[in-house]
């Protein structure tokens, strides 16, 4: 198979070559190691390869989910495998490795993915963009040089310039969604408790944060929340689910839905006159679809949320270093941590445990008047970002201007402003490649519903890439092209 051919499959097509015995799991292995090495030059998605998954793959011990045998990328952070390296693109965890499996990654392994590797991400994933000082920085597939986003950005690069057709993400304020917007991907992030983050931990960020995957096709995002919505023993809580499987209740389009559009600021920062005209466009889309579309203003103060929001991501994180010190051997400082999160290290050993109760009372008081939204519609339509994706170096970690002063204005506003509503909300939310932006990079559009409505907003992105598609669109930064 020539790599064209191969990036031109999502995940699911890939899965059916192999199921119908047109290719085994080893050859589409190598098939990926020959994308990596063709494109990873140009876009440094990928931090790692196992040799062990590639050409020594044994394909017996391959899950025999929906998706066997296709090229899979983990994140450098939670999720990972026993024994596997995981270093959070942190000097202070080089060559340090994962003590235990996650229910994630035995999920990830059951649907049947072939893990062939790492991809890149900021230090700790605490950036809207992947740059970081140990493995350097990812560029979107659109442009050399231009952000892919964060913090899932390798993944969803690997993915849109055709090393593999689905990775890993995990998303605390948008962290799947940012880079499918700016790579022009698709990103879902689903709702809290959708996807189990056992056994060590009930919940990463006190309930902001979930694992998924970054994909580029509405139908392999709805097959893999049907292979990781599996409720495990031990889970603090389940959330309902559909009678039917997300992957069948996309072929039916849904039913009339009340459609709630807005392009304001949620935080202030001007969003883009096309991408603003981008949202219009898609409301009217939907009013086409027979949706009732209708204009909404939420009830949101979201800087006035970021100081609970910032006691809440970082409390403990300096316990969380030090242990990782402890276990490397090495000092925490400017030599183990990049500037920005050396910063951070020091504020988190300020956060009191009192301080961290009022802020959870904040988000609480947040996510309340954020959800009144819900009462005038059924799906939220926003931009994913007020930006098309910009030059390396505006949210890097590495910048030496930026302290907690300074912190949300200069780093997490512009990025976070639609994305975060839905990280405090638990609600799911998709951004979805449906426009491109005159300078030709793509813009997403985002979807979003009330907590446990995947199978809603999947159902109106599925109709969505059949009257939008874009499945033709090939960046330069492509296997394909290189």
């Amino acid at each position: 198979m020539d790599l064209a051919e191969y990036a031109s499959f999502d995940a699911l097509g890939l899965a059916g070559l192999v199921a119908r015995r047109e290719i085994s799991p080893r050859e589409l292995a190598l098939t990926a190691a020959r994308a990596i090495e063709k494109a990873n030059p140009a876009v440094n998605a990928v931090v790692e390869t196992y040799p062990d998954r590639i050409e020594g793959l044994d394909e017996q011990r391959l899950g025999h989910g929906p998706f066997r045998g296709v090229p899979f990328l983990m994140k450098d952070v939670f999720g990972h495998e026993q024994g596997r390296r995981i270093e959070f693109a942190s000097r202070l965890c080089r060559g340090m490795t994962v003590e235990i499996d996650t229910h994630v990654a035995e999920l990830f392994r059951a649907s049947g993915v072939n893990i062939i590797g790492r991809s890149n991400a900021p230090e700790y994933s605490m950036a809207g963009s992947t740059e970081n000082a140990l493995y350097g920085n990812t560029s979107t597939p659109w442009r050399k040089g231009y952000s892919a986003g964060g913090s899932t950005g390798g993944g969803m690069a690997a993915v849109i310039s055709g090393m593999v057709p689905i990775a890993h993400g995990t998303d605390i304020a948008g962290s799947i969604r940012i880079p499918a917007s700016w790579c022009g991907g698709v990103g879902l992030k689903p709702s809290r408790g959708r996807v189990s983050f056992g056994p060590a931990l009930d919940e990463h960020g006190f309930g902001l944060a979930t694992n998924f995957v970054q994909v580029k096709s509405v139908r392999d995002a709805a097959a893999m929340l049907d292979c990781l919505a599996v409720p495990q023993t031990g889970d603090p809580f389940r959330i309902p689910k559909p009678t039917g499987s997300y992957a069948s209740l996309i072929r039916t389009p849904p039913a009339k839905l009340r459609i709630g559009w807005s392009a304001a600021p949620l935080a202030g920062v001007p969003v883009d006159a096309e991408i603003a005209a981008g949202v219009v466009t898609v409301a009217k889309q939907l009013e086409c679809m027979g949706h009732l579309v209708t204009e909404v203003s939420p009830d949101c103060d979201l800087l006035a949320a970021m100081p609970a929001f910032i006691d809440i991501w970082f409390f403990a994180v300096d316990q969380r270093l030090e242990g990782y010190a402890a276990r490397t051997g090495r000092s925490i400082g400017p030599a183990t941590l990049e500037p920005v999160v050396e910063h951070i290290y020091r504020y988190a050993r300020t956060i009191t445990p009192a301080r961290f109760v009022s802020a959870l009372a904040a988000l609480n008081t947040a996510r309340r008047r954020l959800a009144t939204v819900f009462n005038a519609c059924d799906v939220w339509l926003t931009p994913t970002m007020s930006t098309v994706s910009e030059a390396w170096g505006r949210y890097n970690l590495g910048r030496a201007d930026v302290t907690m002063a300074n912190l949300v204005d200069e780093l997490y506003k512009v990025p976070f402003q639609f994305t975060l509503p839905h990280n405090i909300m638990g609600t799911p939310a998709i951004s979805l490649p449906l426009l491109q932006h005159s300078s030709g990079l793509p813009i997403g559009i985002q979807l979003a519903a009330r907590p446990a409505d995947e199978h809603v907003i999947l159902g109106v992105a599925a109709a969505l890439e059949a009257a939008l598609p874009w499945s033709a669109r090939v960046p330069p930064l492509h296997v394909s092209r290189l």
